[in-house]
């Protein structure tokens, strides 16, 4: 059987980098615990982001939700579609 390969060799990383490569761990599986972003609170939540407090908070400066109409004027500088004009 072949030895190994010695990662600490130079030759080997620029030829094959795939077989020294260092995978990292999987995450734990379940909640997370981390400092909140926005408030610095620790929390366990199942993903990183804002607690579920600021989550409410952040919700509530929002307002009501509303559809906004925009009109597209194109720039000068853009040509139609030559397909599209074909009659």
């Amino acid at each position: 059987m072949p030895a190994e390969p010695d990662p600490t060799d130079a030759s080997l990383r620029r030829a094959e980098p795939w077989k020294v490569a260092v995978v990292p761990p999987e995450p734990p599986e379940g909640d997370l615990s981390f400092p909140c972003p926005r408030c610095r609170a620790e929390v366990v939540e199942r993903a990183y982001g804002p607690c579920s407090g600021c989550r409410a908070e952040l919700r509530q400066l929002g307002g009501e939700r509303r559809d906004v109409e925009v009109e597209y004027v194109p720039k000068m500088n853009v040509t139609p579609n030559a397909v599209a004009l074909k009659d």
